[in-house]
């Protein structure tokens, strides 16, 4: 016990440990001394740090696990659009559309100011009013309303709230965003993509900067419930960055920051790469190729299926085009990849893959770079060949491998039939053409979940328990480098978090049992007993 000369650790925990470390897989102990793991192994290993301050933890059965990643979070939107004054109606939240429209006739009366809502999915809410123009002043004739999509890709806003946002009929097209228009040419209340949407909704989004330690800590603690101990703001917004780094002074930050700008006309970042600490740090730049497949304009080389769903929708034999072209794509990119940025490309269809393929294929010509780790990012209809060519050029993709369990069955009945459908977020190909994939759930359109998207990508079960493509699962090993170390290696953070190893944070989750032991119809019911971050348990109790 703590051998002379020898600083003890401040905390052991005996149990089930899975490192993600190669060299040692598997270990019985783990040492954590000032927030640093200092020791891994069996008994032997950490017996000689044990001292009288040491807080020594037998978990008996349950598993110590690297702190789960999630490699694509809105964890700043999502703080903003979980709490007040924004209602949420996600299909989490309320899944039956009688009770939506109820709710947003609801807030209308309560929120005499104006009233967004957050969470409209006509596919998973069978039923929905058509949100038009007609249909929104109706409901609120007299106040702004705005109600945005799921998926995020668009907001559906009345009169009112277009006169507020200074938005008229000869409002133009923001850069990579539009705003949808009757034949008069008058705005009929709908707006596409980031750009547009944050025209409308941004004044909602620019009031909660001053709220963001009350709001962020309540987002905080519902990572944490997932095991969550590190995640990534894909779309930043630099009016955050003053709040954002008094937060993290403060002390109460319990999740790590990766910071994605969104892209501007500038072309041009107010910092540089890689800037901040291992707490916060931006790493990236976010452009979006192609919207979503939910709304019809996700960049696909197939059609919408002939169904009552795509009728209704009116996307019978569409295909959505892509945000910007090929040549776009590289005049955005290049700037900032030549100051040293990792870029990601949101990509859900083939098409948008293949736009920013042939633009990074180009750049990386005329400015080759070793180990860049450009990223595209949800890949639902990505094929076997783009992902041989994305591994080729250095490219690694991160998978919303949760639209299997909530769409999966709209996916193929609905959507894209069976051949398409059931290949969705192809996990096996992708690791089979040499990717190192990871998994998101895009936080707050699906709930932020690793142990369902590990589950999702073993069993590719449906919410109907339906099996989607069987050849695409992946082992649970697999699932789980992509939910840690994989992920940590997306936000070049490898170096620090991601495995269990001597050196690394100390940074894990503690679950009820190991994944690797449990039939996998019982991984997404697994409990989450503890989450750890620098040694201090965040979530949960130890004992």
């Amino acid at each position: 016990m703590g051998k002379k000369g020898t600083k003890t650790a401040d905390l052991v925990l005996f149990g089930d440990v899975v490192t993600m470390d190669d060299t040692r897989p598997r270990a019985r102990a783990v040492a954590v001394r000032d927030g640093r793991i200092a020791a891994v192994g069996d008994d032997a290993a950490v017996i000689p740090l044990i001292g009288p301050a040491t807080v020594t933890v037998d978990l008996g059965r349950a598993c110590v696990l690297p702190g789960f990643i999630e490699a694509h979070g809105h964890p700043l939107y999502s703080a903003v659009l979980l709490a007040e004054p924004v209602v949420d109606i996600r299909p989490v939240t309320i899944a039956d559309a009688e009770e939506v429209v109820e709710a947003v006739r609801k807030a209308v009366d309560e929120h005499p100011d104006g009233t967004v809502l957050n969470g409209w999915d006509p596919l998973l809410q069978r039923g929905l009013p058509e949100p038009t123009r007609a249909w929104l002043n109706s409901v609120a004739p007299d106040t702004s309303l705005v109600i945005l999509h799921n998926s995020g890709h668009v907001a559906f806003f009345n009169d009112v709230a277009a006169r507020e946002a200074g938005l008229t009929r000869d409002a133009p097209d923001p850069e990579g965003g539009s705003f949808g228009r009757e034949r008069s040419g008058e705005l009929d209340g709908s707006a596409f993509e980031a750009p547009a949407v944050m025209a409308v909704a941004g004044k909602v989004l620019a009031g909660a900067v001053t709220r963001l330690p009350e709001l962020l800590s309540a987002e905080c603690a519902r990572m944490n419930a997932a095991g969550v101990t590190t995640t990534s703001e894909m779309a930043f917004d630099p009016n955050f960055r003053a709040a954002l780094t008094a937060f993290s002074r403060s002390g109460a930050l319990t999740t790590r920051l990766r910071l994605y700008e969104m892209s501007n006309p500038q072309r041009a970042s107010e910092v540089s790469p890689g800037v901040g600490n291992d707490l916060v740090r931006q790493v990236g730049i976010k452009i979006w190729a192609d919207g979503s497949p939910w709304v019809g304009n996700a960049a696909t080389s197939f059609p919408y299926i002939d169904s009552e769903v795509t009728r209704a929708m009116g996307l019978v034999g569409t295909r959505g085009k892509t945000n910007y072209t090929e040549d776009e794509v590289l005049e955005i990119s290049r700037p900032y990849f030549e100051k040293g940025w990792q870029i990601s490309c949101h990509a859900n269809g083939d098409d948008a893959v293949t736009v920013a393929l042939d633009a990074w294929e180009r750049m990386l010509a005329d400015t080759p770079r070793d180990d860049h780790r450009l990223r595209l990012e949800h890949v639902g209809a990505m094929t076997p060949d783009q992902f041989r060519r994305a591994t080729e050029l250095g490219v690694t993709c991160s998978m919303f491998i949760d639209h299997l369990y909530y769409w999966g069955d709209i996916l193929v009945d609905d959507l894209f039939g069976s051949e398409r459908g059931t290949s969705w977020a192809a996990a096996s190909s992708a690791i089979a053409m040499g990717q190192r994939i990871s998994f998101h759930n895009d936080a707050p359109v699906t709930p932020i979940n690793p142990l369902r998207n590990i589950a999702d990508a073993v069993t590719r079960r449906t919410r109907s328990g339906r099996v989607l493509g069987p050849d695409e699962r992946i082992s649970v090993l697999e699932a789980l480098r992509a939910e840690t170390i994989n992920s940590a290696w997306h936000l070049h953070s490898d170096d620090a978090i991601g495995a269990i190893m001597p050196g690394m944070h100390a940074d894990f989750v503690v679950l009820s049992a190991n994944p690797l032991l449990v039939e996998p119809d019982e991984i997404a019911d697994l409990r989450i007993l503890a989450t750890i971050m620098e040694g201090r348990t965040v979530f949960g109790k130890l004992r």
